[in-house]
């Protein structure tokens, strides 16, 4: 397990006194700015929470050996998603691209030649990102992923709480008591897999493993959850980790 995520499992439960806390110690100025912005209060209404659902593509799954080879972020409410706020960049990875994570995300030697840096795009970024809640499918790869990266280029971590769409769904699907029924019966556990859970809701299939298309889909796919298995009346606190 890589050292940042007992230190996570600390701050999840007061978020708000986390974020002060950066807040008041960060050094970098983009940093500062981004801890700064309030969150929503715990109890709010999900209804009343802006959220950016976002997603990343990576060259591997260990945030210590591999590396971010792009973003996709989508402002979005329960209401409503504005595409024409949407925002996707392709990074240049600090270490080559091999064959493997290029037949999976599909971006290419050719497309990050002349790609920025995430400290190039970081600002822009936390700029998106800063006053909502970010909405991710699994978050044990955006998080410790993003967390590390600015680490590496700003001294600081990131780290900040987020709505995992994958963590809903096995909530319902993996948690449950019919779950539990289903493992002693041996038979194999419901798939909360991005485009098996949108299957659930009737939601359309989207091509998989492109950032931004993942960032809309899991924004839909939260719509979803929210509509079939909550209130608009929903605390935060209910939902976030």
């Amino acid at each position: 397990m890589h050292g940042i995520r007992p230190r996570q499992k600390v701050v999840q439960a007061d978020w708000v006194g986390y974020m002060n806390e950066r807040a008041q110690r960060a050094q970098d100025s983009a940093l500062q700015r981004f801890f700064s912005m309030p969150l929503p209060h715990p109890d709010t209404p999900i209804a009343q929470v802006p959220m950016v659902a976002l997603d990343m593509e990576t060259t591997g799954l260990d945030e210590r050996r591999h590396a971010i080879v792009s973003i996709g972020v989508v402002p979005f409410t329960l209401d409503r998603i504005p595409l024409a706020q949407r925002r996707y960049w392709v990074l240049k990875p600090p270490r080559p691209l091999d064959e493997a994570s290029i037949a999976y995300h599909h971006i290419t030697h050719t497309e990050i030649a002349h790609a920025p840096d995430l400290d190039a795009v970081l600002d822009e970024l936390l700029k998106v990102l800063a006053g909502r809640l970010v909405v991710v499918h699994f978050r044990n790869i955006e998080r410790p992923f993003l967390d590390a990266a600015v680490k590496a280029r700003r001294g600081e971590g990131l780290l900040f709480p987020m709505i995992d769409t994958m963590s809903l769904e096995a909530r319902m699907h993996r948690q449950s008591l019919w779950a539990r029924f289903r493992r002693w019966l041996g038979r194999p556990p419901v798939s909360i897999r991005l485009n098996a859970s949108r299957e659930r809701y009737g939601l359309p299939a989207y091509q998989g493993h492109h950032a931004l298309v993942d960032a809309l889909a899991t924004a839909e796919l939260l719509q979803a959850q929210m509509s079939y298995h909550y209130t608009p009346e929903t605390p935060l606190k209910a939902l976030w980790c």
